[in-house]
């Protein structure tokens, strides 16, 4: 049973005598060590939290939470169908879109492009591509204009500005009496784009949802609906929803699916970080062993008096529990306020570093994303410092037992 007699005669060995300093450093260096690893392990997984946030973020920009759709890719009488979706309690926007490839060539460049064909007042409700218009905007795709959008490195690859002209390709044939040759049409560029995802900014265009339709020969019909959704993180529960309440049969998808590999390999790389960095805070607590086996040899004599006094083996090891877990969680304490801290303050830190030695860890002019994101969640502190703890609590218990196993007799045989 644990009494405070323990606990005191514990907290008492971790002070080491004069002679026996090196015991303390010991105990300092696997403290610090321990501060280290849980410092090292919740600032690393801060930082890839908001890494992903800011990929989420882009892509969701472009992306939609939820979509709706036939499974022929053609929605029919989607005017009623939106009015019902936009009931939806958790359903703060929708929109019609078109979508459907092609090819954009102006002069010598040639380039394949996923178009997209939106209504301009309807798209900001879903997405946030017109808060990230380099030239022009959103509003100047008009119907009947034939006017277009293109992602940065589309246009600089085509070489196109605003007010400049492009041909534009599509997969439909017209068949004429000098035989079957390709629809073309002349675009004018409206506008450009930079969301900061290279596969956004290099492969996709906007079209006005009418010209879309007329090009693409669709009619009445549009490829489906776009929604956002009030929590982009429940989107699958909240899909599904929306599902149960359609009249009919269709097809709703949300943006885990469609961008599953991908935030799947960087949840995997979270995972992997966070085993690899965790060797860091393992090394650390098992110097707690080393710590406490030159304890328990250099109190030898002690723990014989304290057996002959009626010290249960039990209570022993319960002795030295308490020193190797209090070195553990003074350690923890210390990673965890200094993850914290780091975790909070390292967009400035690492922006101070760059300006003090002139140099960029994410050049912008190679990166996207230039500057380290940070997203600080409770669940990894919480997390890390469990593990921190747990792992000093086992490394104790083989000097303790150790140390419960002393014999009196043998250990006074020489004093």
């Amino acid at each position: 049973m644990f009494r405070p007699l323990e606990l005191y005669i514990g907290l008492k060995y971790t002070r080491a005598k004069r002679r026996n300093h090196f015991i303390s450093f010991i105990s300092l260096i696997s403290m610090l060590g321990i501060a280290l690893g849980v410092t090292a392990l919740i600032t690393v997984l801060s930082v890839m939290n908001g890494f992903e946030r800011e990929l989420r973020e882009r892509i969701l920009g472009m992306a939609s939470h939820a979509t709706i759709s036939e499974f022929n890719a053609r929605l029919r009488d989607w005017e009623s169908l939106l009015g019902s979706v936009a009931q939806h309690p958790r359903v703060v926007g929708v929109a019609p879109y078109v979508q459907a490839e092609g090819m954009l060539s102006s002069g010598p460049q040639v380039s394949g492009v996923l178009l997209r064909g939106i209504l301009p007042e309807w798209e900001k409700q879903v997405s946030d591509v017109d808060q990230h218009m380099v030239f022009g905007a959103m509003e100047d795709l008009q119907g009947g204009a034939f006017g277009i959008v293109l992602g940065r490195e589309l246009a600089v690859l085509l070489g196109a500005g605003v007010g400049d002209r492009v041909t534009l390709v599509t997969p439909q044939a017209a068949v004429t009496p000098v035989g079957v040759l390709p629809r073309l049409r002349r675009l004018t560029v409206v506008g450009i784009f930079e969301i900061g995802m290279y596969e956004y900014d290099r492969g996709t265009a906007f079209l006005h949802l009418d010209d879309a339709r007329l090009l693409y020969q669709m009619d009445e019909e549009i490829s489906g609906l776009r929604l956002k959704l009030d929590n982009m993180l429940q989107a699958p529960a909240i899909a599904r929803e929306v599902a149960a309440t359609l009249p009919g049969y269709y097809w709703v998808n949300d943006w885990t699916r469609q961008h599953a590999n991908f935030f799947r390999a960087v949840q995997t790389e979270k995972v992997v970080m966070f085993v690899i960095l965790s060797l860091i805070v393992a090394v650390a607590a098992f110097n707690i062993v080393s710590t406490l086996v030159m304890v328990v040899t250099d109190k030898q004599a002690d723990i014989a008096i304290l057996r002959t006094l009626g010290l249960t083996p039990l209570s022993v090891m319960a002795v030295f529990m308490v020193q190797g877990t209090l070195i553990g969680l003074i350690g923890t304490l210390l990673g965890v306020l200094g993850g914290i801290s780091l975790a909070l303050n390292v967009e400035v830190i690492v922006a101070g570093i760059e300006q003090l030695f002139n140099v960029h860890f994410l050049p912008p002019d190679v990166y996207y994303i230039s500057r380290f994101p940070s997203e600080l969640r409770q669940f990894d502190v919480l997390r890390v410092a469990g593990l921190a703890f747990a792992l000093t609590v086992i490394a104790t218990l083989y000097p303790a037992y150790r140390a419960s196993r002393t014999h009196p007799a043998q250990a006074l045989r020489y004093e």
